[in-house]
């Protein structure tokens, strides 16, 4: 039988105009499975070369910052050829950061006081093609659109679930995680995985926001 080779790193670029920060990121993650850091950057102009000379696979991406901010940056990124992901990681969380970043491309919004193991599972996720958010920030999400008119259609979408796959997307509107379904429910986390890709294929989402948005709109409709 030959070797078992462990999967390539996850290639992650920081971007913080506060050294500090940079540095407590660094620690956090240097230790992580299954992550490598590959550069940091000062500023989002500076953010923009280091991603095209480096090509990692995640970047770590502030908010404010001088010269460019992480906004701005997120949307040069994403314009690249074979971009990587950029994953929000700032102490705001405005409607008008969120739905800038989004706009912009990003993969995720997570909070600066997010636990070390929620930062490194939300790397994973994005190196994936998934998308990460912050429980409060997928609430703020959510919450934005209780104005917004009910959608028939969207009541018609998840009555295609079974009963375990609607209480699974419930849980999901309501910003919890895989690990968190899995205890509440008392499932395995390999089981919720399931479950929710076959959500997502029954009700035509792509990520946990979409999802998240069309619960709020089907609890909204007559």
């Amino acid at each position: 039988m030959g070797d078992v080779t462990d999967p390539a790193p996850v290639g992650v670029v920081l971007v913080d105009d506060e050294p500090l920060i940079r540095a407590g990121l660094r620690l956090i993650l240097e230790g992580a499975p299954g992550i490598e850091i590959v550069g940091e950057a000062e500023d989002g102009e500076a953010a923009v070369k280091l991603v095209s000379d480096l090509a990692p696979a995640v970047v770590l991406m502030d908010v404010r910052m001088p010269r460019c901010d992480g906004v701005e940056a997120t949307r040069r990124i994403r314009a690249l050829p074979d971009p990587p992901a950029v994953v929000i990681l700032t102490a705001f969380e405005t409607d008008d950061f969120v739905l800038g970043a989004l706009t912009a491309g990003a993969a995720g919004f997570l909070l600066k006081h997010t636990p070390p193991a929620d930062l490194v599972a939300g790397i994973h996720q994005a190196a994936a093609g998934s998308m990460t958010f912050s429980p409060s920030v997928l609430r703020r999400l959510v919450s934005r659109a209780t104005n917004r008119p009910a959608n028939d259609g969207a009541t018609a979408r998840l009555g295609a679930l079974t009963e375990r796959e609607r209480e699974i997307a419930a849980l999901v509107a309501d910003g919890r995680t895989n690990a968190q379904i899995a205890a509440e429910l008392f499932l395995s986390l390999p089981t919720v995985k399931t479950h929710l890709a076959r959500v997502f294929e029954k009700s035509g989402v792509t990520n946990r926001v979409q999802l998240a948005l069309l619960v709020d709109q089907a609890a909204g409709a007559p």
